[in-house]
């Protein structure tokens, strides 16, 4: 039985923090699914959730155990529909810790089957982050060091338009 992890997020846009994620969790399961959540609770993404899967395929094209999957469900029904067994999750500074541990906490009371990991980025990517990336596009910024090609010229195409 393969062992399926799903890493959901926002990925308004994705970052190479998150594909250095992908990649190491690509070492560990079976398969990685990265299910782009449509919304991302009050907060509305600059890209659509088209946009935000296609950037992402793009960017994990080269890992061959990497699926992207696009959602508008709760999590842990995502996880079932995907049949993972573990939700992965990424955590860059202490500051994210407790509310990761809480959304861990609620998804356990709403799927006792489904298990959380954590992950740490490399420290070269651990002050990244998309809504950063963003605010540096939209003003000129060069961020091609933070992000994919496909990403830099969705975000220059984005700002411009």
């Amino acid at each position: 039985m393969a062992l399926i992890a799903v890493y959901p997020g926002t990925f308004d846009p994705i970052t190479n923090g998150h594909t250095d994620l992908v990649r190491r969790a690509c070492e560990i399961f079976d398969e990685v699914i990265v299910g782009v959540a449509s919304t991302g609770g009050n907060k509305a993404p600059f890209f659509s959730l088209k946009e935000r899967v296609s950037l992402a395929e793009q960017a994990l094209e080269r890992f061959p155990n990497a699926k992207v999957r696009g959602f508008d469900s709760l999590l842990v029904e995502f996880a079932r529909q995907q049949n993972a067994k573990v939700i992965l999750r990424g955590l860059r500074a202490v500051s994210d810790f407790e509310f990761e541990f809480q959304l861990a906490s609620m998804n356990r009371q709403l799927d006792s089957e489904l298990e959380s990991m954590f992950l740490t980025p490399a420290e070269e990517h651990a002050f990244i982050s998309s809504s950063l990336v963003r605010d540096i596009a939209k003003l000129g910024g060069d961020v091609s060091k933070f992000v994919s090609s496909a990403v830099v010229k969705a975000l220059k195409t984005k700002s411009l338009g």
